[in-house]
């Protein structure tokens, strides 16, 4: 027996409200409405499927270095998920953070995503 606890997921985002192939990402990106915001940048598509919403997220090295990135990545993952269940309808969406403007607080990433969804809602797409 290894001397390391198991790996727990429990706050974890769901795969099933994950963007996870390049096809995916693809098809939000050449279909989807663009929402240019102040640290990012948000492709949003009507998902066809029954479930809620999935997100993708791009972060790219502009942005910083890998601790960066990955603090960027998990406050826009833990904002999503706490935003998702008020989500309007099924959406793919994807996230680009924009470099030098990436939210780095979980504050400013609630903030971010809502005014995305927000406009979303106001566009009538």
């Amino acid at each position: 027996m290894s001397g390391r606890p198991p790996r727990r997921r429990a706050e974890g985002l769901p795969r099933v409200a994950r963007l996870r192939r390049r096809a995916d990402f693809e098809a939000v990106y050449a279909t989807g409405h663009k929402l240019v915001e102040a640290r990012l940048v948000a492709f949003v598509v009507r998902a066809e499927r029954a479930a809620g919403c999935r997100l993708g997220l791009s972060v790219g090295r502009r942005v910083g270095n890998a601790p960066v990135r990955n603090r960027v990545k998990r406050v826009l993952r833990d904002a999503f998920r706490k935003l998702a269940p008020h989500c309007p309808e099924p959406l793919d969406l994807v996230l680009v953070a924009r470099p030098g403007k990436a939210p780095s607080t979980a504050a400013e990433a609630a903030e971010s995503l809502s005014r995305v969804l927000d406009r979303w809602r106001r566009s009538g797409h």
